[in-house]
């Protein structure tokens, strides 16, 4: 009798096509129509314009426009054919059908500092993901301490331990909400009491020696224990140590509670030395590269910010279903180079004010560019081929070594991890530039994966419903504020780099590619529009001068056109989107509103500024430390200002101008009886005061710690009647 045949591979996903496509492609040839005919109108007023002062009026609003119609026509690119992707994990079994089967994974998880990313939380999502529904002698994770800090490595000792008694509690008991913090908060009775006892403790001791800022030899076990921390003597400091580099748990040779195998735990801090320059988190993350390269060279990678815990214990089957093939013995999808998973938020408040969602960037565009060579790298929840960071698709290269046998970590081993960890390791070599995280850019991710869609490589975005993984968001403006100056800095540095996307990155992949790429990369140029319209029309309104068709003029449905086209389908994007709403829509385009003139505008400025040599700018760590007080306002949607940022000036300053132009403006057109002709000044000036509402707030109503700072609304007060004062005169 003959073998059984194998049973046929049931299918892994399925993509469908999103039904707004033809919509989508009719509205941009209507739209790109009403913008022709508003240039039009435009160059006929610039060519009339009675005095120089209108002409150089004129001339503002022009470019502000133009650069709004460069933005709207890059922003097509991730609506020219969107796509929606269904994954299978359940049918794996027909495919990878033993553990012994499933690739080996490497997870890298970098922090910087153990003040502004407590060592707490990254302990909890380096637990999430050891807990992951996978073969646990599959899984390695490798922890990148760029903070060279005793305190998070005490706090990984601690995890060790912990994670022998959590990881086979979760299997055993089925448990979805793998990160221990999460799962004991939550309402459900633990099964298991003295687990969330040995949880507290262990939280307490971390949180002890943070608030100490030293780990104290009694809360050492042993001598070897104690021998780790020998590193952090006389001479030791962040920016100037030796490499660090600790296997905490070593799988095959430790086993959990229960005898079963537990994930590689290793900890990391690369060597760094104050006479070399290091590269930020792009550089830590490629001697993670090589470091796992070294220990157990998994073909597969996930990269995680240390915030972002795991929400879903089938997110690595779920990225599997994209990854292998029928033949996947042979090799893994051959030219898909990563699996992204959006970034999503737990803490966000309900209408999300400081639009830390990022639906758009995370949801919406990544979709969109699915469907053509895939999404872009947003540097976490990504699972890569390890493959593709070393070359085109076509490419052989080293990450072509078989795995590494992880119950055989010999001195020799460790020695070759230790070296590649040296911060002189990639003199000379392609490290950065044709291999590994990319640098010349503060968004290494964007660049990255960039740079590896230019090489062939193609790209995949997995949205499930469940969250793959949660974060942490920024609960402060300054914090949210600062964090998107940093990204508009480095999308900048994409832009204008020798790849250009408008130029190479529109001809080696796509033009809808392209210009999706190009969209983030001149993200900051919003900033003149914002800022356009955002003084322009009330200074003018001021002295009865129209900048706008009055209402009874055919042009003035053109304007009403382009702005109800742009923000209605701005709208309908939004909303139809898992978990849009109206009410966080508008707290999206609201919060877009202060970026542009903080944000955007600081990232512009400093960016020319460094381009010229005058100024520099580094990596600064966005602060997940919680405030009690700053969380509870959090919760009820009160806008944190607090600290005299100067990030804040301008949108205050604005805010003041419109606020005293509305009024003075209404009152002085209803006098004269031109309410038609001022009609879209007012109209301006007044949706800029309404979407200020909380920045009067904070200036002149509110007592708490979080209301504006005195320095800060002086400053914006005298700036505003110096503005207007000169407006008038002029």
């Amino acid at each position: 009798m003959g073998n059984a045949p194998e049973t046929k591979a049931l299918p892994l996903h399925k993509l469908e096509l999103d039904p707004r496509i033809i919509p989508n492609r009719i509205h941009a040839v209507l739209y790109s129509c009403g913008i022709l005919a508003l240039f039009y109108h435009h160059i006929v007023r610039l060519w009339n314009a009675p005095t120089i002062p209108s002409f150089f009026i004129f001339l503002t609003m022009l470019v502000a426009d133009v650069v709004l119609a460069f933005m709207w026509a890059m922003n097509q690119g991730f609506r020219w054919r969107p796509v929606r992707r269904q994954e299978f994990p359940e049918n794996l079994p027909s495919v990878i059908r033993e553990e012994s089967e499933f690739p080996k994974l490497d997870v890298f998880i970098c922090t910087a500092d153990p003040y502004k990313e407590p060592p707490i939380g990254v302990v909890n999502t380096a637990l999430s993901v050891m807990a992951f529904d996978y073969p646990a002698e599959k899984i390695s994770v490798y922890v990148s301490d760029d903070g060279g800090s005793e305190l998070t490595l005490f706090a990984f000792m601690e995890a060790a331990k912990f994670a022998r008694h959590w990881l086979p509690f979760c299997k055993e008991n089925k448990i979805v909400d793998r990160c221990p913090e999460v799962y004991f908060a939550s309402n459900v009775v633990c099964p298991l009491p003295e687990l969330k006892v040995m949880y507290e403790s262990m939280r307490d001791k971390i949180e002890g020696v943070v608030e100490k800022g030293r780990v104290s030899k009694e809360l050492l076990e042993n001598d070897h224990e104690q021998q780790l921390f020998s590193h952090w003597k006389t001479g030791f400091t962040q920016q100037d140590h030796p490499t660090i580099l600790q296997v905490l748990l070593e799988s095959k040779k430790e086993m959990d509670v229960t005898g079963s195998y537990l994930p590689n735990l290793v900890y990391v801090s690369r060597e760094k030395r104050k006479s070399t320059h290091h590269n930020f988190k792009a550089g830590a993350l490629n001697v993670l590269l090589r470091v796992s390269g070294a220990i157990s060279n998994a073909p597969l990678i996930l990269t995680l910010d240390c915030d972002m815990y795991s929400n879903d214990p089938q997110t690595p089957r779920r990225a599997l279903c994209f990854l292998v093939q029928p033949n996947w013995r042979k090799m893994l999808n051959s030219n898909l180079a990563f699996v992204q998973f959006p970034q999503q938020f737990s803490q966000i408040d309900k209408n999300d004010i400081y639009g830390c969602e990022h639906k758009r960037l995370y949801q919406i565009n990544p979709a969109g560019m699915d469907g053509l060579a895939g999404p872009a790298y947003v540097g976490s929840g990504c699972f890569f081929q390890r493959r593709a960071f070393y070359g085109p698709p076509s490419a052989s290269r080293e990450a072509d070594d078989p795995e590494r046998d992880t119950d055989t970590i010999t001195a020799s081993i460790l020695q070759l991890a230790q070296d590649v960890a040296s911060c002189n390791y990639e003199q000379r070599t392609t490290w950065g530039t044709k291999m590994g995280l990319r640098y010349g850019s503060l968004s290494e991710d964007l660049h990255t994966g960039y740079l590896m869609q230019i090489e062939g490589w193609k790209t995949v975005f997995c949205n499930p419903v469940r969250p793959a993984f949660l974060g942490d968001a920024p609960i402060t403006l300054n914090d949210a504020l600062s964090q998107n100056r940093r990204w508009c800095i480095g999308q900048l540095e994409v832009g204008f780099c020798n790849h250009n996307p408008l130029t190479v990155g529109t001809k080696h992949i796509c033009i809808p590619m392209g210009f999706g790429y190009g969209f983030y990369a001149y993200w900051a140029f919003w900033s003149i529009p914002i800022l356009s319209y955002g003084l322009l029309p009330q200074l003018t309104l001021l002295s009865n001068y129209p900048l706008f068709p009055k209402v009874s003029d055919p042009r003035f449905y053109l304007y009403a056109y382009l702005v109800l086209g742009a923000y209605g389908q701005d709208l309908l994007d939004f909303v139809l989107a898992r978990g849009g709403t109206i009410q966080r829509w508008w707290s999206d385009q609201r919060i877009w509103m202060m970026r542009g003139a903080s944000s955007f505008l600081f990232a512009l400025l400093q960016f020319s500024l460094s381009r010229i040599g005058f100024s520099g700018f580094g990596f600064n760590v966005t602060s997940k430390v919680v405030d009690d007080d700053q969380s509870k306002r959090h919760k009820l949607g009160i806008f944190e200002f607090g600290v005299p940022s100067p990030l804040f000036l301008p949108p205050a300053t604005i805010a003041v101008i419109n606020l005293a132009t509305f009024i003075a403006g209404l009152g002085t057109t209803l006098q004269k009886r031109c309410f038609s002709e001022m009609f879209v000044q007012i109209f301006i000036s007044g949706y800029v005061v309404i979407n200020s509402l909380p920045i009067y707030e904070a200036m002149f109503l509110r007592s708490d710690k979080g209301k504006m700072h005195i320095k800060t609304t002086m400053m914006a007060l005298c700036i505003a009647y110096a503005v207007i004062a000169a407006s008038l005169k002029f």
